[in-house]
This record gives structure tokens, C-alpha cells and sequence, in this order.
């Protein structure tokens, strides 16, 4: 279902810091029915997109185990801001990887989460 939703631009990892440049397809049919005249990226596709990202840098598959602190801060229009920066510190742990993550677009924080992962 989420095929085609986005592009990474531009992937920088550094240590166990991932810096990825993502791109939102407008064009997506999630935003047909989320919401029709007035698109916005569902947080569950933004959870996604983090998992998804961790799951390429520790090439792994993932299972999401719990999330806390996940705010949601600012509401992403595909069709105003596409371009996202997701910044995503993985810490490896006992029962899988810890994530922190801000995603943002230009100087606006979207989402502050932490996420725990456990190996499929």
C-alpha cells in the first residue's frame, strides 16, 4: 500500500546516525482518502517511513515493539512541503534497536519519537 509514497533523495550515515532526504509523492492515493481537498500524511506512514529506514541500516526486518514520546508537531501537506528530513539516532539493545528520530521539513519539526524495534 505504501509503494511509491516516497523517494529518499540523499542517505548520509554516520556511526549510528542516519540523515535520510525524503520526497512525498502527492500524487500517492493515500492522500485521496487523507483527506481529499486538504492532504496530509498520516502518522502511521511517517512510523513507516522510520521503520523502513532502520530496517535498510541495520539489514534487518523489523517488528515495532512499543512508542513513546511520539508528537506530533506540525501537519505535512504533500503538496506544500514534499521534501522531509528524517534524522534517526539507531541504538542497538538487548532485545532489538532503539530509534530516535526527528523528522522535519525546512525549519519545522513534524515528529519527535522514540521507537523500539524487535528482529522479526
Amino acid at each position: 500500500m505504501l509503494e511509491g509514497l516516497y523517494k529518499v533523495n540523499n542517505l548520509e550515515v554516520v556511526d549510528n546516525s542516519i540523515t535520510a532526504n525524503v520526497f512525498i509523492n502527492k500524487d500517492h492515493i493515500i492522500f485521496k482518502g487523507h483527506f481529499p481537498d486538504n492532504p496530509v500524511m498520516p502518522g502511521v506512514c511517517m512510523m513507516q517511513i522510520i521503520k523502513g529506514l532502520t530496517e535498510d541500516f541495520v539489514e534487518k526486518k523489523l517488528f515495532m515493539q512499543s512508542a513513546n514520546n511520539i508528537k506530533f508537531m506540525a501537519i505535512i501537506n504533500p503538496f506544500n512541503t514534499p521534501e522531509l528530513e528524517l534524522k534517526l539516532e539507531v541504538i542497538e539493545t538487548d532485545e532489538g534497536y532503539r530509534v530516535k528520530n526527528i523528522s522535519k521539513f525546512e525549519d519545522t519539526i513534524a515528529l519527535k519519537s522514540t521507537t523500539n524495534f524487535i528482529v522479526k
